[in-house]
């Protein structure tokens, strides 16, 4: 099921250097349904190796981002955080966050739930 997140073949978006970042994000919606509150969105992404996700500020919802594969750092108002398999980042609204994939040859697998 994992695996399927990650299809190419599926719906999804990829953005070249979000945020001012560099490489490219792919994002998978997970979800199209209607949310119950306070969930807003699911979203799959996938960092591609070396590539980054540039600073930006939560500014309509909470986030959290749970690492699923691979490696690298988040960094909340500019705090590096390990990014590994498991690891949770919370951001509330206002924070800033910017991710990083530390390996030049696999891409970090991450989940945003977003939630007012």
């Amino acid at each position: 099921m994992v695996q399927d997140m990650w299809n190419p073949e599926k719906e999804h978006e990829a953005i070249a250097a979000l945020f001012g970042g560099k490489g490219i994000v792919r994002v998978w919606n997970l979800y199209t349904g209607e949310f119950t509150p306070p969930f807003t969105a699911v979203l799959a992404c996938e960092l591609e190796p070396g590539g980054s996700v540039g600073p930006h500020v939560q500014k309509e919802d909470d986030e959290l981002v749970l690492a699923l594969e691979g490696h690298g750092a988040a960094y909340v108002d500019g705090q590096r955080v390990a990014l590994e398999p498991g690891s949770l980042v919370g951001l509330a609204v206002g924070k800033t966050l910017a991710l990083e994939n530390a390996s030049s040859e696999t891409a970090l697998r991450y989940l945003i739930i977003k939630a007012r």
